[in-house]
């Protein structure tokens, strides 16, 4: 059946988090990307692990765990660019030596480059009438910012985070969350996302899925396919 509503995952999908390579390359020569990628990791190995370990006792918001995730990045590109025979790589007072770099960065991560075509795909969605909205880790002053940097508050009608249930994707009381502030099931709504893993998730959980493949990877190899790919953002309006 046609769907009645969309569902955005934030980072990745609306919101590039590789956007921030550039600052990045200008803070640390030579190592932008490599730090880009390697915090992204990161940020989603904690996320994980604050979900699946003792029944959350260890949550922290996840821009906490943004930052944590940054400064281990940063520590790690340092002790590659070290000599592998000192044996202090991290010095006593690293947050005095690169604490500016870390602020720098973590304010470049509330404003996030949006993906060129988005702006259109929600014009377009809010003129047939489809309800719309974000569903994401982000606590919300981090999803208010980044909406807000990229022009999209009024055309969102809900920004659904999971800090209120402190559990993140791909828990399913996270992707309840969906069902819960739509009031409608999960089948009846289409969920975006440019994360294999995201979209496997909300797959499971009942919602139709489209998988956004930017950078023409091979999707997760589980046994279950999402229920449309795209190249961008635009193939959800396909569903319509």
């Amino acid at each position: 059946m046609p769907p009645r509503a969309v569902l955005f995952d934030a980072y990745g999908t609306l919101f590039d988090v590789y956007s921030v390579a550039q600052l990045a390359e200008q803070l640390f020569p030579g190592q932008g990307q490599v730090l880009s990628v390697l915090w992204r990791d990161k940020q989603i190995d904690y996320t994980r692990l604050v979900t699946t370990c003792n029944h959350g006792a260890h949550y922290q918001p996840f821009s906490e765990l943004t930052r944590s995730a940054l400064v281990y990045a940063i520590k790690k590109i340092a002790a590659n660019a070290s000599d592998e025979s000192d044996e202090q790589q991290f010095p006593v007072n690293f947050e005095a030596q690169y604490g500016g770099q870390i602020e720098q960065l973590l304010d470049q991560y509330q404003r996030l480059a949006a993906f060129p075509e988005n702006l259109l795909v929600l014009q377009q969605l809010k003129a047939k009438g489809i309800p719309s909205g974000i569903l994401s880790n982000g606590d919300a002053s981090m999803l208010n910012a980044a909406v807000t940097s990229a022009g999209f508050e009024s055309l969102l009608n809900h920004v659904i985070s999971v800090d209120t249930i402190r559990k993140f994707k791909t828990h399913p009381d996270a992707y309840a969350l969906g069902e819960q502030i739509l009031g409608m099931p999960a089948k009846d709504i289409v969920f975006v996302s440019s994360n294999a893993w995201d979209a496997l998730g909300a797959t499971w959980f009942g919602y139709q899925t489209l998988w956004v493949n930017r950078y023409h990877l091979p999707f997760e190899e589980l046994g279950t396919q999402p229920t449309r790919t795209g190249a961008d953002l635009s193939a959800a309006l396909d569903f319509f």
